[in-house]
């Protein structure tokens, strides 16, 4: 095994959940997110000679993540089905049916949201970036990004209230 793949497999590859976390929010689908995550993973490597060691990997994979979502998201004028459950975020709920119903809740509120809103709140509130790393990722002002959050949490309030969810799209049983 040469420098440049271990310095890869230590560097870039423990971001693989994360990525794919926020891909499968972001895509609505769970092929379409791996499809993104490898093709993002698979940009890294191609160009991970231009990766600053030192710096922040996570925040540079998202960068790429982002940047081809956003690409594939303006390709395609049709949004996705929205998912009502994924299997990134069954661990962080007990086995209870009410734990999984308000799971499936929130999450579909999050698929609800505007993307500009959703990306931020994911790279924000799952991922743990900072609004100044969120802005450098999406190539926009640092502004633009504390209004797109504050939108979007403002959005999911409104939209968890009793009374006020929405049923899913396929219409399935939650």
């Amino acid at each position: 095994m040469n420098l440049r793949q271990e310095q890869f497999e230590q560097f870039a590859m423990p971001h693989t959940h994360a990525l794919l976390r926020t891909a499968a929010r972001l895509c609505g689908e769970r092929a379409a997110a791996e499809d993104l995550v490898q093709e993002a993973m698979l940009n890294a490597w191609k160009h991970f000679d231009q990766f600053e060691s030192g710096t922040n990997c996570k925040a540079w994979l998202f960068t790429i993540l982002l940047r081809l979502w956003t690409r594939r998201r303006q390709q395609t004028a049709a949004r996705p089905e929205l998912l009502v459950y994924d299997e990134a975020y069954e661990h962080a709920v007990s086995a209870t049916s009410e734990d999984r119903m308000i799971a499936t809740e929130v999450l579909a509120a999050v698929d609800r949201l505007a993307d500009e809103q959703r990306s931020v709140l994911l790279l924000s509130v799952v991922e743990g970036f900072a609004v100044k790393e969120i802005a450098a990722m999406l190539s926009i002002p640092l502004g633009t990004v504390m209004s797109r959050l504050a939108r979007a949490r403002v959005a999911l309030r409104q939209s968890l209230r009793p009374g006020s969810i929405q049923p899913c799209r396929d219409g399935g049983d939650q």
